[in-house]
């Protein structure tokens, strides 16, 4: 095969492995009537093709080593930690909302609704390590500059979701908005590591002559800001938290910058 053929043969192998693992979280979902978990696997289900293609395309050196490492790591972050903020309730209020609008038949339906769907977007997400991974292309500045964007945006996730965690896990807090650290900066900090991370994985696929994967980050933007990010979390918190709509006010939405008087 050539090279074409050969990354659309990994490209193709890589779906259908992500779709595997949809499947068996599927059947988990059902045992346990929560289509939540499918959030702890989100980053597995991205991880999965371009580890396909680790195995089926020739290895190519350095940078499919830097890039899988990187992946890995961000992979393994977000699985235990949406995993351990899960642990302990019942379904998130977003898929019983789902689950409200396609009864009867949900068990069934959330396969390809809830399942499919994310197993065709952390496949399309997935497009800048697979691209990365499949070239020979010599290192470039473009690697140093996605690999230093991918590690800042990954830093920024972490410490903005440990923020999180620690204010929640104080019962003290309860009724309080997180305004503190990363926070007082971004109302959605952690949003911002992770399209700060896709437009580094880009920067890395780009040095490997693969800038068609651009549709990469820009569906995350466009994920983060207008559909399952920002503009969803946002939807009615500040009916169900009035204290949210000061913190609206002085603190910009995802872009850190500094709070507004």
């Amino acid at each position: 095969m050539n090279n074409t053929a050969s990354l659309m043969h990994a490209a193709a192998l890589g779906l259908a492995a992500s779709g595997v693992v949809a499947a068996l979280t599927w059947a988990a979902s059902v045992l346990r009537r929560d289509v939540s978990i499918v959030d702890s696997v989100w980053s597995v289900l991205v991880l999965v093709p371009a580890c396909v293609a680790l195995v089926v395309l020739p290895q190519a050196g350095r940078r499919a080593a830097v890039v899988l490492l990187l992946a890995v790591v961000w992979a393994v972050r977000l699985a235990v930690y949406i995993t351990r903020r899960h642990r302990g309730h019942d379904e998130d209020h977003r898929y019983r909302e789902i689950r409200a609008r396609n009864e009867p038949h949900f068990v069934w339906k959330s396969l390809y609704l809830v399942f499919g769907l994310q197993a065709l977007l952390g496949w399309v997400v997935s497009m800048p390590l697979v691209g990365a991974v499949a070239s020979d292309a010599p290192w470039s500045w473009l690697d140093a500059l996605g690999i230093a964007l991918f590690v800042f945006g990954l830093a920024i996730e972490a410490v903005a979701d440990g923020q999180l965690a620690r204010f929640k896990g104080n019962p003290s807090n309860r009724s309080r908005v997180m305004a503190e650290g990363l926070w007082r900066y971004s109302r959605h900090p952690n949003y911002f590591g992770e399209f700060c991370v896709w437009w580094g994985a880009w920067a890395m696929a780009a040095a490997a002559g693969a800038w068609w994967t651009v549709l990469s980050p820009l569906l995350m933007t466009v994920l983060l800001l207008k559909v399952s990010g920002v503009t969803l979390l946002e939807k009615d918190i500040g009916e169900r938290r009035p204290a949210y709509r000061a913190y609206i006010r002085r603190t910009p939405a995802f872009f850190p910058w500094r709070p507004r008087a």
